[in-house]
């Protein structure tokens, strides 16, 4: 308990609720992870033992960014539901909607289970997201992505969804460099680096005023 406590404490100002009822939350989203994944891929074989830093320091490391108008939260291709199902956990009892975008059936059941199990302000839209209705999704405020796809491809399934008060916020590794000059060629936007807390060559993109650029 105290490593899991230890992974956690870092983010206790940002909680909604006190830090071991967090842990234990995260506690049971992680018994359904190792339960599930017997049956469907939803994490690498390797950090599956590794899930505390791996995957739930890595996204709960978004409440420093987070603000207080975040209020729809729409995450794409959400696989085992990192970062928005921690970031659900941590916040529980927030007015803040998590949408979790995923196309693959068995991890939409898996999502689909967390969500109700732990009783999260959350759903499921089972389509790829050049399959969304705004309809479906309404005002976002910030739109979330973790090992989806390139920085190009993400820009192109989260411009939709951008308003001039839309965010991003993109995991990134180390080719985070070229990426973003790739991305440029085609993309337009604002960004801020914050270095990742987890992944001494990681990063979080913060990207606002996303657009194409004229004649692309």
């Amino acid at each position: 308990m105290g490593e899991r406590v230890d992974v956690v404490a870092p983010y206790a100002q940002f909680l909604s609720r006190p830090l071991q009822a967090v842990v234990a939350d995260l506690e049971s989203y992680a018994g359904l992870l190792r339960k599930w994944q017997v049956i469907q891929n939803l994490v690498s074989r390797e950090t599956l033992e590794q899930v505390w830093t791996r995957h739930f320091a890595d996204s709960l490391q978004v409440l420093r960014y987070m603000r207080p108008t975040d209020r729809v939260i729409i995450d794409l291709g959400s696989g085992g539901g990192f970062p928005a199902l921690p970031l659900a956990i941590a916040l529980q009892g927030e007015p803040i909607h998590f949408v979790l975008v995923e196309p693959n059936g068995r991890k939409v059941s898996f999502l689909r289970t967390v969500i109700r199990d732990l009783s999260l302000s959350a759903t499921v839209v089972a389509k790829r997201t050049d399959q969304l209705d705004s309809r479906e999704t309404g005002h976002v405020n910030l739109v979330t992505a973790r090992a989806v796809a390139s920085l190009t491809a993400l820009c192109a399934m989260a411009q939709p969804l951008f308003t001039p008060h839309t965010r991003a916020i993109f995991h990134k590794g180390r080719e985070h460099l070229a990426e973003l000059a790739e991305s440029r060629l085609v993309w337009e936007y604002r960004v801020v680096t914050h270095q990742s807390e987890t992944d001494p060559n990681g990063v979080l993109l913060e990207l606002n005023n996303l657009s194409i650029k004229t004649g692309s």
